[in-house]
């Protein structure tokens, strides 16, 4: 369990360090964008077309960290009303879902990385960046997610049983 929470806290960093090196270029792109445009009248189309590409790059690897702490999208209906014990089987729920969730969308991502690794296929933008790369983001995050999701799941387990 320390090893996995280890390697957890590990991902959870890095992804929090990517997230905010992917929004600081965004912000950058934009503003030098506009920047370029009100002085020179024209820009570089690159700046724009570069925040929609790191999208699934901000968005992906966000998937575990944002479980574990609890800030991922949620209805709290049921919370309010439900005992102690029936909250901790809740839980328990989630995140089972969320694992086999994640094993099955991290296969899919893998599948759809290979696939366009093969095809070896370039976006169309100003800067060619392979399609692949985009995908990647998919199989690494849902990767995150189940190791973060198991995490999760053995400490809600170890609640259950302790009371």
């Amino acid at each position: 369990m320390k090893a996995l929470r280890a390697i957890n806290n590990l991902f959870a960093s890095a992804s929090m360090m990517l997230a905010m090196s992917i929004i600081f270029i965004m912000v950058a792109a934009l503003f030098l964008s506009a920047t370029t445009r009100f002085i020179t009248g024209t820009g570089f189309a690159w700046f724009i077309e570069l925040p929609p590409v790191l999208v699934s790059w901000l968005v992906f690897p966000l998937l575990g960290p944002l479980l574990k702490k609890g800030q991922h999208i949620k209805v709290d209906f049921l919370t309010p009303i439900l005992s102690e014990r029936f909250k901790k089987i809740l839980f328990l729920l989630v995140n089972l879902v969320a694992f086999i969730s994640a094993c099955v969308f991290f296969k899919a991502g893998l599948d759809a990385t290979i696939m366009y690794y093969n095809l070896g296929q370039v976006m169309e933008i100003e800067i060619s960046i392979p399609i692949w790369w985009m995908f990647l983001a998919f199989p690494v995050g849902f990767l995150i997610l189940a190791l973060t999701a198991l995490e999760l799941i053995f400490d809600n387990f170890l609640n259950l049983m302790n009371k």
